[in-house]
């Protein structure tokens, strides 16, 4: 089993040889426009074209809780949209992160990285906008990724 590592850095700057994916949790609405996405956009700009069509034409796809979009930004580089939270405000039913579609993400992303023999790196997800506490996120990354032998890097701003 890997050990997941926490370092002070940008997720969106992954620190590691080889292929690389960079990790974040979407709603399902389509909103891109707060939190960790905005520093996706800043670095690339086709996760948020790719995570907009996904959503527009979802009718025709997979988009939804639990989904993930593989998005490649450069030769060794992909980005993965998470969907792991319902909405983007917090209300009757809790804040927005559904942490049980967090988990189906996260082992959709386990088969992905595996596949491409990548590394995981991304912010603590869900934990921001989507209202999640790291204690349970936390446990759901090591079961799915670090079980699975995928190193997992979690960066701090």
């Amino acid at each position: 089993m890997k050990q997941l590592r926490i370092i002070a850095r940008d997720a969106t700057s992954p620190q590691a040889k080889g292929p690389r994916t960079v990790a974040h949790v979407c709603n399902d609405i389509g909103g891109w426009s707060k939190g960790f996405v905005l520093a996706v956009s800043r670095r690339w700009h086709e996760p948020e074209a790719a995570y907009r069509a996904w959503h527009r034409w979802r009718s025709g796809n997979d988009f939804g809780l639990g989904a993930v979009q593989l998005v490649r930004v450069k030769p060794d580089i992909w980005v993965a949209n998470m969907v792991g939270q319902r909405g983007i405000r917090t209300g009757s039913g809790g804040p927005p992160i559904r942490y049980d579609a967090v988990r189906r993400c996260l082992d959709a992303l386990a088969g992905h990285t595996l596949e491409l023999g990548a590394s995981v790196h991304m912010p603590r997800i869900g934990c921001e906008v989507a209202g999640g506490t790291w204690a349970r996120i936390e446990p759901l990354i090591t079961t799915a990724l670090c079980v699975q032998d995928v190193d997992v890097t979690v960066y701090d701003r």
